[in-house]
């Protein structure tokens, strides 16, 4: 049995980018950052940040699209998946976390109700 999860608590570094594929399925792509902070042998602390680059499908990508903006916090669950294309003959490499689950960490109201989303769990299962 193999395994392939990530799960990641983080801040947006831009604005989500939504698009549609030719058959009209929506996708957004975004990255987020963590960081780890450590006391050093000189008793300062210090502090490492690591990019994530994050893609979600269908109703999940929508609702990223719509209610996450750079500097929002989030939990972000699911598999990593690279991808390989070629220019000029370089092989080019980039590896994403696909989305299954995604939870807004900040309070955010949704501007067309009175509705606050906090902590709610959002997933790209249809029922």
């Amino acid at each position: 049995m193999d395994l392939n999860k990530a799960m990641l608590i983080g801040r947006l570094g831009n604005d989500p980018e939504l698009k549609y594929t030719q058959s009209g399925i929506a996708v957004v792509s975004f990255s987020i950052a963590t960081s780890t902070k450590w006391k050093g042998q000189d008793g300062n602390w210090q502090e490492k940040t690591e990019w994530h680059n994050l893609k979600a499908w269908k109703g999940l990508a929508e609702t990223c699209s719509n209610y996450l903006k750079k500097g929002s916090k989030i939990y972000a669950e699911g598999r990593l998946e690279t991808s390989m294309w070629e220019t000029d003959g370089k092989k080019n490499y980039k590896t994403e976390i696909v989305l299954d689950n995604m939870i807004m960490l900040d309070t955010k109201k949704d501007p067309t109700s009175d509705t606050t989303f906090n902590g709610e769990k959002f997933t790209d299962t249809p029922f």
